[in-house]
């Protein structure tokens, strides 16, 4: 069906003739034309029906092309049949650290030592893949935190903005998890109650931010908001000093206590991650989440027609413009003279032959 995103534009067809009512005529101005042929334009009368059909048809091309431009004005769409969007997902917020601490290679990819982000990455981009009907957003955090893609069906954009965060684009000293929950909390709070997922990874402890980990789990569950908690990174990992090889524990910075804390309080899980096939396994558990029956969407694909009587009314005005031209009225001129001149040269002809 066609539709008009503008009506009330079609008060605007009368215009035209009020303005010719009512608005004062243009004055008469008085000019003097020279021609060379001033004997020929005692025949004017001959022509004046021939101009008289060109004016007629210049207005009507005029009333036509106003009313196009305002059926173009009036913005005419045409709307298609519903489309049942795929509604009977979650709404799931992805959490992502991105710190400076996320840079530390203590977890093998493909057989060779990679940072925990590019690890992360390669897990979390799977994940995202496998979500067909679930609604999906980003959150990157470091000393602050930032909505990178909001809750959307458009994996593929979440994928591709998830593949293309590098540490260094948030300030990278600090970790701020309980903001990375607030934020997370304010996307989904709008959000059917049963249907609220939040999955945050870290590798850090909360040392930065305007909220505590513990507020922001608060505030997450009092807004029915299940947090699924993430620590990533190795339990052990062996480096060379100057007295040999030396055993550290890379994840001591972990705050595995609090994030246990959000994730028993909001309803969630605590997951520890040491490795890329723990991790894997981890994001492979929550893929059993039961998917949660929400209220029916559709939408109806819209496309819009104005360009057609635009163009028409644009076709219209070069019409109008062609016959107007000065150019056209002397070929009617020419036409209408041109027996008269002939009759004048045979006269003539006549008169030099006796």
């Amino acid at each position: 069906m066609i539709q008009f995103i503008w009506p009330l534009v079609f008060l605007l067809l009368p215009l035209p003739w009020l303005c010719h009512q009512f608005l004062p005529k243009a004055a008469n101005r008085d000019a003097s034309l020279y021609v060379p042929f001033f004997k020929s334009l005692s025949r004017i009368e001959s022509i004046t029906p021939r101009i008289s059909a060109r004016n007629r048809l210049i207005a009507v091309l005029a009333i036509f092309s106003w009313l196009l431009l305002v059926l173009a004005a009036s913005r005419p769409q045409w709307v298609g049949d519903p489309v049942q969007l795929p509604t009977t997902g979650r709404d799931l917020m992805l959490a992502v650290d991105i710190s400076g601490s996320m840079e530390a290679q203590d977890i093998q990819l493909n057989g060779q030592n990679a940072t925990r982000l590019q690890v992360v990455k390669s897990v979390v981009g799977e994940f995202v893949e496998r979500r067909t009907g679930d609604r999906l957003g980003l959150i990157l955090f470091a000393a602050r935190a930032y909505t990178q893609a909001p809750l959307t069906f458009d994996r593929k954009t979440v994928e591709t903005l998830l593949v293309e965060a590098e540490i260094g684009i948030i300030e990278e000293n600090a970790t701020a998890i309980g903001d990375s929950i607030g934020l997370g909390v304010k996307h989904l709070r709008e959000r059917p109650e049963t249907s609220r997922i939040l999955i945050l990874l870290t590798d850090g402890v909360n040392n930065a931010g305007e909220v505590t980990p513990t507020q922001a789990g608060e505030l997450a569950a009092r807004e029915n908001i299940r947090i699924y908690t993430i620590g990533i990174g190795a339990d052990a990992s062996t480096t060379n000093s100057l007295f040999g090889p030396r055993t550290i524990n890379p994840s001591a910075d972990l705050d595995e206590d609090s994030l246990t804390r959000i994730a028993v309080n909001t309803g969630g899980q605590y997951f520890r991650a040491r490795d890329r096939e723990e991790l894997e396994q981890i994001y492979q558990l929550l893929d059993e989440l039961e998917p949660v029956e929400q209220e029916a969407e559709t939408f109806r694909p819209t496309s819009s027609l104005f360009y057609w009587p635009l163009g028409l009314a644009l076709a219209f005005s070069f019409l109008i413009a062609l016959l107007r031209m000065p150019w056209a009225i002397l070929m009617n001129l020419n036409r209408s003279t041109a027996p008269a001149a002939s009759e004048t040269n045979t006269d003539k002809l006549v008169e030099v032959q006796a």
